[in-house]
């Protein structure tokens, strides 16, 4: 039996997703397309993989069963798509490089410029995500993490600490005056994190602080910064960001910095290919 293998990758979003509609986005793909691919895959297997429940779908037996098989498939194929990126010796076409959406906006511009003059002809993809991109399926080439990976087909280099400080606004500071020494009690801080995570970071320096502390929180780093740009508390960044920053100013400086580790990773197949090698060795000096 054969089927169309853009067929059981539109089953695989489908079941990852539970509807149509959220396969369709994942896929960049059109709804009624999505619906269409679904229809001649069961056509090709003889057999119905959904019950259409609604707005979402949900797996027969068979899906089930079939479900495995098709990651399997999927994990092959981005081995293969791995290996193939790998043989590439030319210095052209796309590198897609994934950081946090500060790193991606005020540290990485004048590295991709030296990337630039280096290789005119690569195509750089920057995306700027808080969360941690799946390199072995290829949903970047090379990301800077804050944590060692653990899985084994990552290669990882330990860059420099990124050191961070509070900072603050003027108008915050005109409302809630400077934080005592080590006594921020009184504050409010703005986070990026959920606030239990903030916390298990910073109560081990001795801090006194509670979930009070934490009024304002943002899974968007932007919008954290814009809320503290606009007076609601102090924030938490690195300094080569705040640098970037003259309208905030660094505050509770008794405690000192707070010292980040961070990783340049990529996939050890992947780091055989000239494009990525070039990117990922330049990303490596400028960061360290």
């Amino acid at each position: 039996m054969t089927f169309d293998w853009d067929h059981a990758k539109t089953f695989l979003a489908v079941a990852e997703a539970g509807s149509l509609s959220g396969a369709a986005r994942a896929l960049g793909q059109t709804q009624p397309t999505v619906s269409r691919q679904i229809a001649a895959f069961e056509t090709a297997l003889d057999a119905t993989l959904f019950e259409r429940t609604g707005r979402s779908v949900a797996l027969t037996p068979f899906g089930v069963e079939l479900l495995d098989h098709v990651r399997a498939m999927a994990r092959g194929a981005d081995m293969v798509a791995l290996s193939a990126t790998g043989q590439s010796q030319s210095v052209e076409g796309q590198v897609r490089i994934t950081a946090s959406e500060l790193m991606s906006a005020f540290v990485l511009p004048p590295i991709l410029m030296d990337i630039s003059q280096q290789a005119p002809s690569l195509e750089i993809d920057v995306v700027a995500d808080n969360g941690v991109r799946d390199l072995t399926r290829r949903e970047a080439d090379i990301a800077i993490r804050h944590a060692r990976p653990e899985q084994p087909n990552l290669q990882a280099r330990r860059l420099s600490d990124e050191r961070m400080r509070f900072y603050a606004s003027a108008t915050y500071l005109e409302t809630a005056g400077q934080p005592a020494k080590c006594n921020l009690s009184k504050h409010q801080i703005v986070s990026y994190v959920e606030a239990d995570r903030m916390l298990n970071y910073l109560l081990p320096a001795g801090l006194d602080l509670t979930r009070g502390n934490f009024r304002f929180t943002s899974s968007s780093q932007f919008v954290a910064l814009e809320m503290a740009r606009g007076g609601l508390g102090l924030v938490i960044l690195p300094e080569r960001v705040a640098a970037r920053l003259p309208d905030l100013v660094p505050v509770a400086r008794d405690i000192g910095v707070f010292d980040l580790p961070t990783w340049l990773v990529t996939h050890s197949e992947v780091k055989t290919s000239r494009r990525i090698r070039l990117v990922f060795d330049v990303l490596a000096d400028s960061l360290s």
